[in-house]
């Protein structure tokens, strides 16, 4: 028994050493084949990175189903900036007609700037000035190869049903003739129809390029420039600001060495009031920061300043948890029994409490997580990953250490507990 504990413990401890190694400075197995640090792999939200912060207002309130266009707003604005290759972009809605933009790590505010700018009013109009299709009735839109040779380059565009239907008419009605593209009422393209479009899927091609480099930013900046009007709602531009980066890495810099400072002296607390037990609280901690760290790295979630704060009240319940477990532990000391069997009665009696108290917190947490913006919603993230990780860590992973600790064989009271 004596030595299948002190094996558990050994495996224990030579694993949270490997796993917090790997966490650090990651792993290459070769030019192909590598592991990331946590520190690499955790996507660093706009307080700490640096970036932009661009804030829209819907314009008009009162349109039917505002709700839904608002999410597809969001949506929109969301792919576009994806497709951009701004892949770490959080785009939410904040209060009733409001969106919140936010781009970190961006170097060139300029170029984020023109592509998310102030979308503005999108149409296709006839020879006549009549309005064919407005940009709420385009789907998508990118840039494409115009012909075989991959020499020349247009744009593609995907239409509503209410678009195709529209646009079809128009294009039957104008073959040989050009249907113009404005944006808030300037001219922007006027492309000439040379058959009828009647599947909802068009292509606009240019032929006044001499080199395909050429062609290819004629595609993409008219693609921009269509996909910055294919909104469902006109908004408009209330206030873009940026961050700096150095700030954020002060920031972090300071959180990190406040969270080593806190949970060494935590650590120290745990093995002078509780002893053995204090030991296997601190591996347990260990343990649920990694799992903590390790499950913001996998997730993709953005950390930022307050969701730092969330990993920090998630270490305090965590002590807290162990604190309720080791008290209860004490007294069935204190009454005669075995530590193995304290360890028993101790954790029946405590668990329900730590069980409680931790849903409870969830709970809360959820509903932030649900119902919260911006940096609301990345500290509830964070909260919610440590409760779970703290019940986990709490409830399974010190009671099989302590378990394993008590197995020793050492019968001195002491050893549990001032």
């Amino acid at each position: 028994m004596k030595g299948k504990s002190i094996a558990k413990l050994t495996v224990t401890l030579v694993l949270i050493v490997l796993f917090t190694l790997l966490a650090v400075f990651g792993l290459k197995l070769n030019r192909i084949y590598s592991v990331k640090s946590v520190g690499q792999a955790i996507s660093l939200g706009l307080d700490l990175q640096g970036g932009i912060a661009t804030e829209y207002m819907a314009t008009d309130t009162t349109v039917e189903n505002f709700d839904d266009l608002m999410e597809s707003t969001v949506s929109a604005l969301r792919e576009r900036l994806t497709n951009a290759g701004f892949t770490e972009a959080n785009v939410a809605r904040q209060g009733t007609d409001r969106i919140r933009v936010e781009i970190p790590g961006v170097e060139n505010h300029e170029q984020v700037i023109s592509i998310i700018g102030t979308p503005a009013h999108l149409e296709f109009r006839d020879p006549e000035g009549n309005v064919v299709i407005e940009g709420k009735n385009i789907t998508s839109c990118g840039v494409t190869y115009a012909d075989e040779t991959q020499t020349e380059y247009a744009v593609s565009f995907q239409l509503d049903d209410e678009g195709t239907k529209s646009f079809a008419e128009a294009t039957q009605n104008n073959i040989g003739r050009a249907i113009s593209i404005y944006m808030d009422d300037d001219l922007i393209s006027a492309p000439t129809v040379n058959s009828a479009i009647t599947g909802g899927a068009g292509i606009i091609t240019s032929s006044g390029n001499s080199t395909a480099e050429e062609s290819f930013n004629w595609a993409r900046d008219l693609a921009l420039l269509i996909q910055s009007g294919a909104l469902p709602l006109d908004i408009a531009e209330v206030e873009t600001r940026s961050v700096s980066a150095t700030l954020g890495l002060q920031a972090i810099d300071g959180a990190i060495i406040a969270g080593i400072i806190g949970l060494i002296l935590v650590i120290l607390f745990m093995i002078v009031m509780y002893r053995l037990p204090g030991i296997a609280a601190a591996m347990a901690l260990c343990i649920y920061v990694l799992i903590v760290f390790y499950a913001l790295a996998i997730s993709g979630a953005q950390l930022t300043l307050q969701g730092i704060a969330g990993i920090l009240l998630g270490i305090g319940m965590a002590v807290d948890a162990n604190v309720v477990i080791f008290e209860r532990f004490r007294e069935e000391l204190k009454q005669g029994r075995t530590p193995v069997n304290a360890i028993k009665f101790g954790f029946r009696n405590a668990g329900r409490a730590v069980i409680d108290s931790n849903v409870t917190t969830l709970i809360a947490a959820v509903v932030l997580l649900i119902f919260g913006t911006g940096t609301i919603k990345g500290f509830a993230l964070t909260l919610t990953i440590s409760i779970v990780a703290s019940l986990f860590t709490a409830v399974i992973v010190t009671r099989w250490l302590l378990n394993a600790i008590c197995n020793l064989g050492v019968r001195n009271e002491r050893a549990y507990s001032r």
